[in-house]
């Protein structure tokens, strides 16, 4: 029999891995930079047009920014955190779902132990 269960995806710290993910931060932050822009430019194109309440509108542009800079300060300290981590420590990146062959006989707590992949710079380097 199969079962399927989640897989931790572990990324070792090196050089490397840092200066990408500081890089895919800064990307990300800049992103919702320019989406904030595009949203104060719709905000005062809709304002010129007239055809909507001001009340309303400004609720609506005001909620959209503020969930944009929420997300900015989460990413400027997600930086800081990335600065401080030593290299050589594991991040988890993500969880993926794997089969597990399950046959009579086995143990069982091996077969539901917690399982890992090990990534450095890309590369898998270990599963546990």
């Amino acid at each position: 029999m199969k079962l399927i269960q989640t897989v931790e995806v572990r990324q070792i710290v090196t050089k490397r891995s840092k200066q990408e993910l500081a890089a895919a931060f800064l990307a990300r932050k800049q992103q919702l930079k320019r989406e904030c822009d595009q949203l104060r430019f719709e905000q005062k194109r809709m304002e010129k047009s007239g055809n909507y309440p001001p009340a309303l509108m400004k609720q609506y542009f005001a909620k959209e920014i503020d969930e944009r800079m929420e997300k900015m300060k989460l990413l400027e300290f997600q930086l800081e955190q990335l600065h401080m981590l030593p290299l050589g420590s594991e991040l988890k990146e993500r969880e993926v779902e794997a089969l597990v062959e399950v046959n009579v006989g086995d143990r069982w707590e091996e077969v539901t132990k917690t399982r890992a992949i090990i990534i450095e710079d890309g590369v898998v380097k270990e599963i546990r």
